[in-house]
């Protein structure tokens, strides 16, 4: 809130909502906001100026109060604050936030610390408790409507602009205060067992370890993530305030540079180009690699020969995974196995309605023997699908699902690629990792829909006969890629929150259309056609029909918007009634009816070729040369086109429909109970899906 010299309010404010806690701590009452509250807000305003001033004439003796360190310049891979103007770390707190957290620190400092061990690590426990204040009382907090309280900062890792934000009244019992952060962190400090084993930590470089050659047994890392989290700039925001509490502690200092005033960031091994390396060149994709390199280098100097080394992996990219695998090989290491393990909060931002990954993949890794050896790409690529397929039925028999799965077997498949020292065709080329994962995403792909939809589609990119078209095909594999580990399914974006899920960010803020967040489900691009390419899906073909491709993912189109595509301006209605119309006969309505007639062709419900719904089979190398697949009704259509008669309620129509398509083909069943079993049981389409089968005619 911006203020006057007289008090007067002259723009900022964000203050929408009063919630104040009866005396039982229990209802709540919600008023709008009085000249009294924005007096209070001036009058801290008032008291931080005479603290700032204070220090000035005390020739800024010591640190800053107020946390002055400048942010980005402009917003990075997790800074979307820099461009709204908030330049330093102060600007990400309100006058009273700002006041409170300082009046917390000086409570610190006041007390009579003896410096001991034991006051050491009290002052330090008390440092993290106003660490948790800060976390819950920035400007960038939001309300959990669910619970009926506020939401944290972090509520992932990424500082976003959040417009109406929560301001928590410090020493409130209620999640956010004082009272509810002690609690926490003397939890933490009863659950650490006494005494504690012996052990040593350092602060040191991975690409310049510590430790002697073939020093240690066990080698385990969970490395950062490619472009996903700007670790060192996010820990900034706890860092500017702990300097302020333990001034002088040791564990805050850098260990490469004495100078410098925040976390330390040249070293660190992230891809983001608005940051330098220690040679002064950009973070980017290079860069990622060839420091992963040396750290894993690195780990396999110091592992013994028979030691066994470890690796964390939850990134959803493509591409985070192959610039991971690459340090790998490349540091000589042999990667034997990979096991999920369900680490992440399926109600987090980051889960909902997308590929997130529900677990965190360990990868179990050894020292590569010197005399590994060439291996023969012709003898991987016959070994590859059995293991494949032995590691996916394991897997899917113990509850993993969809991109956990996915990732989860790379794991068994490296072993093949990553035992020898390099592989080579019959003919002596050198075949690179990124071509072996290509192979690998292929194998997963084909095994996935020989799962869920049959052999035939499996094998459709050789020859289509007797498989279902590419749209059913994608569908399949884009519901089967989103399959939730832990059994919770993933939700549609509908404006109707878990109290779990995160609060709307500038991000989503961003996806609105009409003022309403688009529904459907999503992947990013880089992982849906890693799948469909090898499978002959042209995802091109499919744009603005089943999916939407937008900011690099690629949206699900959901059924209910596809109701004007199908049926045209007249309406799921007007078609019931010529369904209607034409009982005792086959069905004839049009699909796609808005299309011209010399564009479309005959695209009525009927088709054109008896018992299909296709005009004919066309090899791969024809596929694949027409620039557009032409607007004829496939069996998906004919699917969704009944889904929709099931929601209007035309059950007359859906019964003359679902006659006509039980007696053409069995495709149309065979595919409407796959994508039952895909769907999220709580999802609109499963709903509309079951009813509709329940009225197939026995």
């Amino acid at each position: 809130m911006v203020f006057d010299e007289q008090g007067r309010r002259i723009g900022g404010a964000r203050l929408l909502a009063i919630v104040t806690l009866d005396e039982n701590k229990v209802g709540r009452q919600y008023r709008l906001p009085t000249e009294r509250d924005y007096e209070a807000a001036w009058r801290a305003q008032k008291r931080l100026k005479k603290i700032l001033d204070d220090w000035e004439r005390g020739g800024q003796r010591g640190i800053c109060p107020l946390p002055d360190e400048l942010l980005p310049r402009n917003n990075t891979n997790c800074f979307r604050i820099p461009n709204y103007g908030v330049r330093r770390w102060a600007d990400v707190f309100t006058a009273r936030q700002n006041l409170a957290l300082i009046t917390l620190t000086q409570i610190v400092h006041s007390v009579a610390w003896k410096g001991g061990d034991l006051d050491t690590a009290l002052k330090r426990a008390a440092a993290l408790v106003v660490s948790r204040c800060a976390d819950a009382s920035s400007s960038l907090t939001g309300w959990r409507i669910g619970v009926e309280c506020n939401r944290a900062t972090f509520a992932r890792q990424a500082l976003s602009m959040v417009w109406d934000f929560c301001e928590t009244e410090p020493m409130t019992e209620a999640a956010g205060g004082y009272a509810n952060a002690l609690e926490w962190v003397a939890e933490v400090a009863e659950a650490v067992p006494t005494p504690l084993s012996t052990g040593q930590v350092d602060e040191a470089d991975a690409c310049d370890h510590p430790l002697p050659d073939h020093g240690s047994r066990v080698w385990f890392t969970d490395p950062p993530y490619y472009n996903a989290v700007g670790y060192a700039e996010l820990s900034d925001f706890f860092f500017v305030r702990l300097k302020r509490l333990l001034i002088g502690d040791a564990l805050l200092r850098d260990p490469f540079d004495s100078q410098n005033p925040l976390v330390h960031k040249m070293r660190e091994c992230v891809q983001d180009e608005s940051y330098l390396s220690v040679d002064g060149t950009p973070k980017d994709r290079g860069f990622f690699e060839q420091t992963m390199r040396q750290a894993f280098a690195e780990g396999f100097r110091v592992l013994r020969p028979e030691g066994i080394g470890g690796v964390v992996f939850a990134h959803k990219t493509t591409e985070g995974w192959e610039a991971l695998l690459s340090g790998m090989l490349d540091g000589g290491w042999v990667i034997t196995s990979s096991w999920p393990i369900t680490t992440e909060r399926p109600g987090r931002l980051r889960a909902r309605e997308s590929a997130a990954l529900a677990a965190s993949v360990h990868l179990v890794c050894r020292p590569r023997p010197e005399n590994a050896g060439i291996g023969g790409w012709e003898d991987i690529l016959r070994e590859l699908p059995n293991r494949i397929g032995d590691w996916m039925e394991r897997l899917a028999g113990e509850g993993i699902r969809g991109a956990d799965l996915v990732f989860s077997c790379i794991g068994p498949a490296l072993e093949l690629f990553s035992k020898f020292e390099k592989v080579e065709t019959a003919e002596g080329r050198e075949v690179k990792l990124p071509e072996f994962l290509e192979k690998v995403w292929e194998v997963v792909g084909r095994t996935a829909l020989q799962q869920v939809l049959g052999t035939a589609e499996a094998r459709a990119r050789n020859s289509a006969a007797g498989a279902l078209e590419e749209d059913a095909r994608l569908t399949a594999l884009f519901l089967w890629t989103l399959q939730s580990t832990n059994g919770e399914g993933r939700s549609q974006k509908s404006g109707v929150r878990s109290e779990e899920d995160e609060e709307e960010t500038e991000d989503e803020e961003e996806e609105k259309d009409g003022g309403k967040a688009k529904k459907g489900y999503v992947l990013i691009y880089d992982v849906a056609r890693r799948f469909a390419q090898p499978l002959g899906i042209h995802l091109e073909n499919w744009e603005g029909r089943v999916i939407e491709t937008k900011k690099g993912t690629v949206r699900l189109i959901p059924v209910a918007e596809r109701a004007e595509q199908l049926f045209g301006k007249a309406g799921t209605q007007a078609v019931a009634q010529a369904i209607e119309r034409s009982r005792g006969q086959s069905p004839q309505y049009a699909l796609f009816p808005e299309e011209e007639e010399g564009k479309r062709g005959d695209v009525s419900l009927q088709g054109r070729r008896k018992g299909r719904g296709r005009t004919s089979q066309r090899g791969p190398e024809a596929e694949a040369a027409e620039p557009a697949r032409r607007r004829e009704a496939t069996t998906l259509d004919r699917v969704h086109a009944a889904m929709l008669l099931q929601a209007g309620g035309q059950a007359g129509a859906l019964r003359a429909l679902l006659e006509a398509e039980t007696e053409r083909s069995p495709d149309f069943l065979r595919l409407a109970n796959a994508l039952s079993a895909l769907y999220p049981k709580d999802s609109e389409e499963k709903r509309l899906l079951d009813a509709m089968l329940l009225a197939v005619p026995r």
